[in-house]
């Protein structure tokens, strides 16, 4: 109902409304058309059940990120609430910290995202997750009635395609490694493995009789020190068999660097405890250049061992399984053309061709090969 009140300033219009938890609200405003409008939407809301109360809304993004990071951090790796915390430090809370939830706008989110874009894509499409994960639960508490992200594409990386190194490189990488640390070049680029999988393997995964490294942990270093856990997804722990080239390479580093005992990592630092990633890092830089390849991370001689396994004929399922995704959308990205693979599968298509021609008109075939003659 709607009643008017007469005050000092002139006459209002009070509105006075009952919710779904039977709890009579009021609000006041200065024109008629004002409050029916407000009478209207809340009774409104009210009835189809997404009537939110504007003082749930008006919690800052800045004061319910605290709260989901406490809940929702507590079930994320280190090197991913890491992630989060730069994100929201960097990009999403300087635009939006401050605002209540209830005024953060579609169109907002799609001008800053665009903005982000132009600047870092890669960054731009995890931010813009992030945020639309953490105004989710938001709508799941009640606190708002629907989510604005809801820009198309936004979450999407178009990350520009990764180099990849020729076996002749990814060979000659590894030979300007010093020999304790070889065989990590080797094992990136033919076993694909990541980088925190190599620094992650202990002597109980190596099966030199069979051939094969089961990989069932990986490592990373966060502020505060080394974290040893399973990979992020299920599809992460899996038994890689070793390609006959580099097997040789395998055994004579397990036999001159590894500990004996079943938990001594493969690959130790000078003190003789397991390798920081630093200590990798640095000699990878300085062999990427002898090559000059300086552009090549670290992570792109797996990219380019998968890009191997695709041009050798491997499907989209052989090579999740291989490189431990997840999803077939990753597993994909290997599989691009290359202008040697296609050059081959044109060959391939002429002796087809050559076959069936012999088979069905050999006459006519050695009556072409004549007039070429």
């Amino acid at each position: 109902m709607i009643k008017k009140v007469v005050a000092k300033s002139g006459p209002r219009y009070q509105v006075r409304v009952r919710g779904a938890d039977g709890k009579e609200r009021s609000k006041t405003h200065r024109t008629l058309k004002e409050a029916e409008r407000y009478e209207r939407e809340f009774l409104s809301g009210r009835d189809r059940g997404t009537l939110i109360d504007p003082r749930l809304a008006s919690e800052t993004l800045n004061q319910f990120t605290d709260r989901w990071l406490v809940v929702h951090g507590a079930h994320l790796r280190p090197r991913t609430l890491e992630l989060y915390r730069s994100l929201l430090h960097r990009h999403i809370l300087p635009r939006f910290g401050a605002l209540p939830l209830g005024k953060i706008a579609t169109g907002d989110v799609r001008a800053w995202n665009a903005e982000l874009a132009l600047r870092v894509a890669v960054t731009a499409a995890k931010a813009y997750r992030l945020l639309s994960q953490i105004m989710k639960t938001a709508v799941e508490d009640g606190l708002i009635v629907r989510n604005p992200c809801v820009v198309r594409g936004a979450g999407l990386e178009r990350s520009p395609e990764r180099p990849v190194v020729s076996v002749q490189e990814a060979e000659a990488l590894a030979q300007a490694m010093p020999d304790r640390l070889r065989l990590a070049i080797y094992l990136a680029a033919w076993c694909q493995l990541r980088h925190g999988e190599i620094l992650g393997l202990e002597r109980r995964d190596v099966d030199l009789l069979h051939g094969s490294i089961r990989i069932e942990r990986t490592v990373s270093w966060p502020p505060g020190g080394m974290q040893l856990g399973p990979p992020k997804t299920q599809a992460g722990v899996r038994t890689v068999y070793v390609p006959p080239n580099i097997l040789d390479q395998l055994k004579l580093h397990m036999e001159h660097y590894a500990g004996a005992e079943a938990d001594a990592p493969v690959f130790v630092g000078q003190g003789g405890s397991r390798l920081r990633p630093a200590s990798l890092d640095q000699s990878w830089r300085a062999a990427r250049l002898s090559i000059g390849r300086p552009e090549v991370h670290f992570h792109d001689l797996r990219h380019s061992g998968a890009t191997w396994l695709a041009v050798q004929g491997a499907t989209t399922k052989e090579i999740m399984a291989r490189v431990g995704h997840a999803s077939p959308q990753a597993a994909l990205r290997y599989q691009h053309a290359t202008e040697d693979r296609d050059a081959a599968l044109a060959r391939l298509l002429g002796e087809m061709a050559e076959t069936v021609k012999v088979a069905k008109f050999p006459g006519h075939v050695e009556y072409l090969r004549n007039e070429a003659s």
